[in-house]
């Protein structure tokens, strides 16, 4: 789906009454993101990394828009502790799941907009999607997270995670739902990732 097509068939979730969900996936391992900080000039402050476990938390989040209504976050988290045959990242089940806690959550259709990845187009999605009528599906252009307000969150959550080292994959675990936690309640701030796309909502029938 193009831009063009959000436009001309936007009429969808208008008619609908239905809500404009954005989905999109991150992750982060125990090596904490890099940035900026405070210290005395001269003495560069040094963050020690643990360096023992391996593994990853990797989230899956929804922007959920409705005009006349508090914009939403919506996610699920899961942690790959590296052992074997464990589940690395989020399968088609997984996505399915999401999307039925938001229906449930937001009590209403759903409009869902996110990227082409392979498990968002393949035969098994595919029949998951067909199997819930309450659910719309669109695709944005390969290659343009500038439209998706989820890249907001996710780009607003590496920030907070800056230069912090913890120790376990669980620390990291909970560092991540807090952060993600404090989004929920700041519904201003999710409006502004919305902005940074310069996506609109309008009320009322044309």
């Amino acid at each position: 789906m193009g831009q063009g097509d959000l436009a001309e068939r936007g009429k969808t979730a208008r008619d609908q009454d239905a809500w404009i969900c954005f989905e999109d996936e991150a992750g982060q391992s125990l090596r904490p993101p890099k940035a900026r900080t405070w210290s005395r000039r001269g003495h560069t402050p040094v963050v020690t990394v643990t360096g023992k476990g391996s593994g990853r938390v990797s989230v899956a989040g929804l922007i959920c828009l409705k005009a006349g209504h508090r914009t939403r976050l919506i996610y699920r988290m899961l942690l790959y502790r590296g052992r074997r045959g464990e589940q690395k990242g989020f399968r088609e089940v997984d996505y399915a799941r999401l999307l039925d806690a938001a229906h449930q959550q937001l009590g209403g259709p759903i409009v869902l907009v996110w990227d082409n990845l392979t498990a968002h187009r393949d035969a098994l999605m595919r029949s998951l999607i067909d199997s819930r009528p309450w659910l719309t599906v669109f695709y944005l252009p390969s290659y343009a997270p500038e439209l998706n307000p989820t890249e907001g969150v996710w780009s607003h959550l590496k920030r907070s995670l800056g230069n912090l080292a913890p120790a376990t994959l669980d620390q990291l675990g909970a560092l991540i739902r807090t952060r993600l936690k404090r989004m929920q309640y700041r519904s201003s701030l999710l409006d502004a990732f919305v902005t940074h796309t310069g996506l609109t909502l309008t009320n009322g029938r044309q």
